[in-house]
């Protein structure tokens, strides 16, 4: 397990760390792939679809966030729903510092990239704009995992607008975990939705570091 727990620790330090890990290494090789992979036959849409992702962005990071990060284990007959990204979203509310749980598991990667790659292939009237969409999705990626790391590091910020999104991921792991589900962006996503609350009015949350019951090693299903 891993933890950075430094008061000078440096952007350089960070992103040294940063490449260390399976996630954003499989991430960038995709994006490698797919921007060697997209040449020739640009076209006004090559343009307009990264735009359009990247405004969708945040509204996309939000309801995976809520819908499948914090969901909570259900029973199906015998069975229990609980995927792996749920579990592995638990244990990093229990410890936010352990660097390991705060990166995209691999084993989601496995089939998620492959399956980006199918929609690439298939889903659009021209390859090209395909591996527009490849490239953008997997660059979109790569600043989600840049963004959510840096966060949970001891590097400090140096700017206005990284200092915003810094404090509202914190909010959401330290003050309540029911609000502040954006988190490459501020105020986006979660002013549209309800999610951005005064936080003056907004009780400590009890159950920030303990979403579902983790701290006490299981969950019981609804």
């Amino acid at each position: 397990m891993t933890t950075q727990v430094r008061g000078n620790f440096t952007l350089s330090e960070a992103g040294r760390e940063f490449w260390r890990h399976p996630s954003p290494l499989v991430i960038a090789l995709a994006f490698a792939g797919a921007l060697t992979a997209r040449v020739g036959d640009w076209r006004l849409s090559d343009a307009v679809l990264p735009a359009l992702m990247v405004a969708a962005f945040p509204i996309f990071e939000w309801s995976i966030h809520v819908a499948i990060l914090h969901w909570r284990p259900r029973s199906l007959g015998r069975f229990a729903v609980d995927p792996l990204l749920a579990r592995k979203h638990r244990e990093h509310h229990c410890d936010p510092r352990q660097i390991e749980l705060i990166f995209i598991p691999w084993q989601t990667l496995v089939w998620v990239i492959p399956m980006a790659v199918a929609i690439a292939l298939t889903a659009f009237p021209r390859l090209g704009l395909g591996l527009t969409y490849l490239v953008s999705l997997t660059a979109l990626g790569l600043v989600y995992e840049w963004t959510h790391y840096l966060i949970h590091t001891d590097y400090k910020a140096k700017t206005g607008v990284y200092r915003s999104i810094w404090r509202n991921h914190r909010r959401h792991h330290f003050k309540n975990e029911h609000y502040w589900f954006t988190v490459t962006s501020t105020g986006t996503a979660d002013r549209l939705l309800g999610t951005y609350p005064n936080q003056s009015t907004v009780p400590t949350s009890p159950t920030a570091k303990d979403l579902h019951g983790c701290t006490a090693g299981r969950v019981v299903a609804d």
